[in-house]
């Protein structure tokens, strides 16, 4: 038999933030129970209402301020409290990257039982318009005047009313009214899903998702929204390989250079760049020189993408092999590498996590090796390690919870020292925590 739900009560309460969540919500307590509330900061007395309840926490959305923290600010963006998009925007860009190094620290005590030997200075990028990457919902909601185009709302599966987003890069954050307005004339405007944004350094690139054919008359309309806003539109009529090109006539590359003087990386528009271009360049000079990098350097760079680390490490060491589980990215990465003329590199596309791979290939080929894993972090790779003759290890993640379980064994179980780590800020006014890691070890162990 199902639990009934207990009724929520829609009553103002009144409570004292004492801290901030690693999600940016504000955590007080209330009757005894730990309460997680969205828009309220540390220090703050607030009244807020109840929007879930659980076994052991409840949670709640702020109402009023009553008093306010010195840290907050006013958000930047209009739709901000409505649109999922963002979490951090009320508190002060300083304040946020403190926030996500605590958070950094703390994990790297509470889950590896570890702790950086330095803390790095943060990367930081400009905090608005940075965005490059996205993909944006699409709903023809006619109670609402049309077409929708935009991200979720906050806490809902439904398209959040958008005029503009201040995150996006001013190509596409500034064009979401235009893009409302061209799919509200097409013919499947109610069976146009998601569009995605891809932008390079020259060229922005939507992906238009259908799930009907397209008239000719649709396909005029995405033509002439292309050439007036200088967009590359590319259909997808069913999975990422049927994506193709078709506006300008003429075939047009996506590409971005992650720093001044490194390769020029082509990708397609569905391929896994890094959002923020400024911090991607920031952060790729910051692995390099972590790596302390010298012509007899060997370098294995597990989960490679399509170059953005490989590719301006070959350019300084003897060699690179870089192992990466998607084919596409791997051919990408192979092509960058013929149209940089970098021959001291290779790629190969195998499942990291089931492959026994790096047991037949790591054993005194390399002295140093990059991790960029996805969320759910590298575990599984290192265990089946033994890094015989590798004395340093640089770890770029996504999810700090992941880098500090993953920290605990290169320290614990592997003999290496966690020397170094620092935050990079990849996603201004969200909560999101981008970080890097330095492992190193005794060069005769």
């Amino acid at each position: 038999m199902s639990r009934r739900r207990r009724r929520l009560s829609r009553e103002p309460i009144e409570a004292t933030i004492d801290s901030l969540s690693h999600e940016g919500r504000g955590v007080a307590t209330c009757n005894g129970k730990v309460t997680f509330i969205d828009g309220a900061l540390p220090g703050e007395r607030v009244m807020f209402q109840l929007t879930n309840r659980r076994r052991k926490l409840d949670e709640g959305k702020i109402l009023e301020i009553l008093e306010s923290s010195p840290d907050r600010v006013e958000p930047g963006c209009v739709h901000y409290g409505i649109c999922g998009g963002c979490s951090l925007q009320h508190l002060s860009p300083d304040d946020q990257i403190k926030h996500k190094e605590k958070v950094l620290l703390e994990q790297f005590e509470h889950l590896g039982n570890v702790t950086p030997d330095r803390v790095l200075p943060p990367l930081r990028s400009p905090v608005w318009g940075y965005r490059r990457k996205a993909r944006l919902g699409v709903k023809y909601v006619p109670k609402k005047g049309g077409v929708l185009v935009g991200f979720r709302e906050k806490g809902s599966s439904f398209i959040a009313e958008l005029t503009q987003c201040e995150i996006m890069a001013p190509s596409i954050g500034r064009r979401l009214m235009a893009l409302r307005d061209l799919v509200g004339e097409l013919s499947i405007r109610d069976r146009l899903p998601q569009i995605e944004v891809a932008i390079g350094d020259g060229k922005t690139g939507l992906v238009f998702r259908h799930l009907a054919p397209l008239t000719d008359e649709d396909i005029g309309r995405l033509n002439a929204f292309g050439e007036e806003y200088d967009f590359v539109i590319f259909l997808q009529p069913k999975g990422p390989e049927s994506v193709h090109q078709i506006w300008p006539d003429h075939p047009v590359d996506l590409a971005y250079q992650p720093g001044a003087d490194e390769p020029v990386l082509h990708f397609l528009p569905t391929d896994f760049t890094q959002v923020n271009a400024h911090i991607n360049r920031d952060m790729v000079a910051r692995v390099i020189e972590r790596l302390e990098l010298d012509r007899g350097d060997r370098v294995l760079d597990l989960f490679c993408g399509l170059g953005n680390f490989s590719l301006p490490i070959a350019r300084r060491v003897e060699y690179v092999l870089g192992i990466e589980g998607d084919e596409g990215l791997v051919q990408r990465a192979r092509a960058n590498a013929t149209r940089n003329r970098i021959d001291n590199i290779d790629f190969i596309c195998t499942d990291l996590t089931e492959s026994e791979y790096l047991q037949t290939i790591e054993e005194g080929r390399f002295n140093k090796v990059l991790l960029d894993p996805a969320r759910s972090g590298a575990q599984a790779i290192i265990e089946k390690m033994s890094f015989g003759g590798i004395h340093r290890v640089i770890y770029v993640s996504c999810n700090p919870a992941t880098l500090a379980r993953d920290a605990g064994i290169l320290v614990h179980d592997k003999g290496f020292r966690l020397t170094q780590a620092g935050v990079m800020d990849m996603f201004p006014h969200t909560a999101h925590v981008e970080s890097i890691a330095v492992f190193e070890r005794d060069q005769k162990k």
